[in-house]
């Protein structure tokens, strides 16, 4: 073979060299987010909450309408540990731990706790339906515009914050909560004055 026939041989090398490299980059990546779908969906299987994480800042300056049209704000609650929870009527698990947040509220409201519990767009009489659904003590609001989403910086949903009685978001996290994140991570901010 001449120079032309070596240059062909190298280019087909190169080519398939380049292929492999890209089917084994692209299945690394298939087998990456495989990896985050099974585990994600065994660690919910198994009633795994996602670990909040120790945060430290004033809570936003947020107001918004509750169910009974009256207009509440974070500020309202000063002197009390506050659990915010975004979330929405159409989220699988924003339903699964609502039972959850009212009976955690139930047992702790009696220790300073109060829940905010901000829908994020439906229309009021939806949301009252889900309230009365899921017997909701707590103060609800509804958010049309996505306003706390945006002043916590986090679309996802649900996502609970936790502000302590001096007004300081301590905990946030993503994902469905479950009792014993909140017994383990909330109640001790309840025994602190």
């Amino acid at each position: 073979m001449g120079k032309r026939g070596d240059m062909r041989v190298k280019r087909k090398q190169q080519k398939r060299n380049t292929t492999i490299a890209v089917l084994a980059g692209l299945g690394f990546i298939a087998l990456a987010v495989f990896a985050v779908v099974i585990l994600g969906n065994t660690a919910s299987a198994n009633g795994l909450s996602t670990i909040p994480v120790e945060v430290n800042y004033q809570a936003p300056a947020l107001a918004l309408e509750n169910t009974k049209g009256k207009t509440e704000s974070l500020a309202d609650f000063q002197g009390k540990v506050v659990l915010v929870n975004n979330w929405a009527t159409w989220c699988p698990p924003c339903k699964a731990e609502m039972p959850t947040l009212v009976a955690f509220y139930n047992e702790h409201a009696k220790d300073g706790l109060m829940i905010v519990a901000i829908e994020a767009g439906e229309p009021k009489d939806q949301v009252q339906k889900f309230v009365d659904q899921y017997h909701m003590p707590f103060s609800v609001w509804v958010d049309p515009d996505g306003k706390s989403l945006d002043a916590f910086k986090n679309g996802s949903l649900p996502n609970s914050y936790v502000i302590d009685r001096t007004g300081t978001v301590r905990l946030m996290w993503t994902g469905e909560i479950n009792r014993e994140t909140l017994e383990k991570y909330v109640t001790p901010l309840l025994a602190r004055n």
